[in-house]
């Protein structure tokens, strides 16, 4: 594909996140064309006509136009199917995380790829963030000194669906494993160790899930470094995604901006005028935007994959450790889930 013309991108899932990628996709100066399809068709057709794109009567036809690439936002257990038959048709691909839904299914499509010059990038948007990048180049700079403590969060104002939750693969696999990612990636450096706890204090579909509503996650990365994930579906507030990055010199926060939804209590602190973000939509979409055009430059061979599928599993593994923690109720190392 050459970067001297318009391309030409197709997107499988019409969901939130779909449709806003498609939004995003079409705004792009170097999309000539999107063209949507969706198990629903008539999800597709109503996302085409809303936004003025292609419309596709289902995955065939969309699989069988000339793409320069292929977005992939359905549901996880569709993953596998979508990205193999994309590579073998030499499309290269932008799939949502995750890879598949469990470790099994991810090795047998790294093991399907590893032969093929396809691109498949996975979408960690928060390695496209501003101050996620910021955050990366002071650690690897060595303006902080050494690391002692990283902090992260991810707080969620409201659930989801119990459909969603269960068949999302738990919090840690579907919410928890974007810290775990963007951990390995500011710092450079792999967990090795985790110790989770969960509550569900929240509505009953969790547990009846075998999931929680609530957790935290002590972790230990290879160099002796301790971090700490503390996640929620359940923060009125607003949606919170934060990092700090404490060292020995100085510190990085990620997050702590006009809208972050925290409530200081000091009699003296003058509160934001700014209202809270409200999810994730909203909190990263410029981060949305520059992940997809940097896909359209991987998809031209231009850029490096910044997110291949091997790097989804190392977070897969972090997140499958932590569920194993919590439910057996003590510390568990990464490679007691390696395969």
């Amino acid at each position: 594909m050459s970067s001297h013309r318009a391309v030409t991108l197709g997107l499988a899932g019409t969901g939130r996140i779909g449709t806003s990628h498609a939004d995003t996709l079409r705004k792009l100066p170097t999309v000539a064309t999107v063209l949507v399809a969706d198990a629903v068709p008539d999800r597709a057709r109503a996302t085409a006509t809303d936004l003025g794109v292609e419309f596709a009567p289902d995955l065939d036809a969309l699989y069988a136009a000339d793409l320069d690439g292929l977005i992939i936002a359905t549901a996880t257990d569709s993953h596998p199917e979508l990205i193999i038959r994309a590579v073998d048709a030499g499309i290269p691909v932008f799939c949502e995380k995750p890879v598949a839904a469990d470790i099994t299914g991810t090795l047998a499509v790294i093991d399907h790829l590893r032969d093929s010059s396809v691109p498949v990038q996975i979408g960690f948007q928060r390695r496209f963030d501003a101050g996620y990048r910021a955050a990366r180049d002071a650690i690897r700079s060595g303006s902080l000194g050494w690391l002692h403590t990283l902090r992260a969060t991810t707080l969620d104002p409201a659930p989801p669906p119990a459909e969603y939750v269960s068949r999302s693969g738990g919090i840690f696999r579907d919410c928890g494993v974007h810290d775990f990612d963007i951990i390995r990636w500011v710092t450079g450096r792999e967990i090795t160790e985790v110790f989770a706890l969960g509550g569900n204090r929240g509505a009953s579909f969790f547990a009846e899930a075998g999931d929680v509503d609530t957790a935290a996650v002590l972790l230990r990365l290879d160099d002796g470094t301790l971090a700490t994930v503390s996640l929620t579906r359940y923060n009125g507030m607003g949606y919170d995604v934060r990092l700090e990055a404490l060292g020995s010199e100085g510190n990085a926060i990620v997050g702590l901006d006009d809208r972050a939804p925290l409530n200081s209590v000091e009699p003296d602190h003058s509160p934001s005028p700014y209202p809270p973000y409200g999810g994730f939509m909203e909190r990263f979409r410029p981060a949305y935007a520059d992940e997809l055009a940097a896909f359209i430059e991987v998809a031209a061979g231009q850029l490096e994959n910044p997110c291949p599928p091997a790097d989804a599993l190392e977070a897969f593994y972090v997140a499958e450790a932590c569920d194993l923690s919590r439910r057996e109720g003590r510390a568990v190392e990464i490679a007691e889930v390696r395969r």
